[in-house]
C-alpha cells in the first residue's frame, strides 16, 4: 500500500452546515468527517494533497452519537470524529467546483 492510498480514506466528506459556513468564510477554517483513528498529522497531509494547500492547523474531535428511537426499539448512531482545519493565509477549498 502506499501512502498516498491511506492518506485518501482518511477525509470521509466534508461538513457542509450553518456553523463550518460560517467559520470558512471568517477564520478559513474547513470542516471535515475523518475516519475515527485518524491523526492531526494525517490529517494535514491528506488536506494538503487533495486539495493543494497548506494547513495551519488542525483540531480533532469525536462526536459522539445520539441515542434514538427507532419504531419501538431504541438504537444509537455511530461515533465519529470531526476535523477542524485552518488554511494558511492565500489559500482556499471551493466545494462547488469539486
Amino acid at each position: 500500500m502506499s501512502v498516498e492510498f491511506n492518506l485518501s480514506n482518511i477525509i470521509k466528506a466534508p461538513v457542509v452546515s450553518e456553523k463550518s459556513t460560517v467559520a470558512a468564510e471568517k477564520d478559513n477554517r474547513f470542516v471535515f468527517k475523518v475516519a475515527n483513528q485518524a491523526t492531526k498529522l494525517q490529517v494535514k497531509k491528506s488536506v494538503e494533497l487533495m486539495f493543494n494547500v497548506e494547513v495551519e492547523k488542525v483540531q480533532l474531535l469525536n462526536v459522539k452519537g445520539k441515542t434514538k428511537r427507532f419504531g419501538r426499539f431504541m438504537g444509537k448512531r455511530s461515533d465519529w470524529k470531526k476535523a477542524y482545519v485552518k488554511l494558511k493565509p492565500g489559500h482556499d477549498i471551493d466545494f462547488s467546483a469539486a
